[in-house]
């Protein structure tokens, strides 16, 4: 979807790479979905999600399922 459909206000940026603002920003929509944008291309596609997809990659990330990208 694209981004700008979602407003301008309430994005944040939980992390960031420190070289340059190349940081993803998310958005918790009304409906519980979480929107995922990279905030250099702030008009540009914003992914969405399920709070049950969130919940199973943050689940994921923490018990090192995604290490294998470092």
């Amino acid at each position: 979807m694209p981004a700008p459909e979602l407003g301008a206000r309430g994005w944040s940026k939980p992390w960031s790479d420190d070289a340059g603002g190349a940081c993803v920003e998310v958005l918790r929509l009304d409906d519980g979905r979480v929107a995922v944008r990279q905030s250099t291309d702030p008009e540009g596609p914003a992914l969405l999600f399920t709070p049950l997809e969130v919940t199973t990659f943050l689940t994921g990330v923490k018990a090192g399922e995604a290490d294998f990208l470092l």
